[in-house]
């Protein structure tokens, strides 16, 4: 399903829920068979629901496509908003496992500060566009205009490269996060945390959550609650290993091994970044 038909369909649940909860009588059979269906009515809606918002997410090669996917799921449910995909060219952009994405726009097609600008994370990604100049020039100035400023995972260390997270509060990924106060970030625990207009999300996942609760402050519950329906985010994991506190020691341990290189090289690279962002 497009990105207009999911959108589409979503207004058109919303709409078929505010007409029956007037008290609307529903079309017998005989009726719905033969007639066409309406044209999509938006009088019934609520004008606080349509907004105008303008929204950037930025990719790079090697970014983890979730951290992207699901945030972005849940913003293009925003009635009214633009979203546009950004990266360094137009020339499709492979994620952390091989997802081919299509970006829309360019750094040099962004001029206008967006409303709300999205850094997805990775790993070893994540530390080759921190350093890249061109993507950190473009992180540190339509981030630094965008209205609010957010992250998933890693993405908060790009954040943090470019000088943004330097006195907020923010989260990363488990495994990174002990890294924020090298760009002067101020390690909080949680899925989302907000710090005035700096929104960052946990690892990976917690960018659903992350989208649906800014879906919520844009909008309302209610509106909130609907995109949430229409996605039937309802997870029901079949482990519970799903946080550091929750996992079993030994697979906490085997972990943590695998990202010890990794985090050496990252903390050298997020220091570097920081250095080199100071003079773009």
């Amino acid at each position: 399903m497009t990105d207009l038909t999911r959108r589409g369909a979503g207004r058109a649940l919303t709409s078929a829920a505010l007409l029956f909860a007037s008290g609307a009588a529903a079309p017998d059979a005989a009726t719905a068979a033969i007639e066409p269906p309406p044209a999509h009515d938006m009088t019934g809606l609520p004008a606080e629901w349509h907004g105008s918002e303008r929204i950037v997410f930025l990719i790079y090669p090697g970014f983890t496509a979730l951290d992207m996917v699901g945030p972005h799921y849940m913003l293009t449910n925003l009635m009214g908003a633009t979203t546009k995909i950004v990266a360094a060219s137009r020339a499709p952009v492979k994620s952390d496992t091989g997802l081919a994405f299509v970006p829309d726009a360019t750094f040099e097609d962004i001029t206008d500060a967006p409303d709300i600008f999205c850094v997805p994370g990775g790993t070893s990604g994540t530390l080759a566009a921190i350093e890249d100049v061109a993507t950190l020039r473009f992180v540190k100035h339509i981030g630094g205009a965008a209205k609010i400023v957010t992250s998933v995972c890693t993405g908060s260390l790009i954040l943090g490269a470019a000088g943004l997270l330097d006195g907020y509060r923010a989260t990363s990924h488990w495994v990174t996060r002990p890294l924020l106060p090298i760009f002067g970030a101020i390690p909080t625990e949680g899925r989302v945390v907000r710090d005035r207009n700096r929104i960052t999300g946990g690892g990976v996942t917690a960018g659903i959550d992350f989208g649906l609760s800014l879906v919520g402050q844009l909008r309302d519950r209610t509106y909130a609650e609907s995109v949430q329906l229409l996605a039937e985010y309802a997870p029901e994991p079949p482990f519970d290993s799903g946080t550091p506190g929750r996992a079993a020691p030994g697979v906490k341990g085997m972990m943590e091994a695998m990202f010890v290189d990794f985090l050496r090289q990252a903390e050298q690279v997020g220091r570097d970044g920081v250095a080199r962002a100071a003079g773009l």
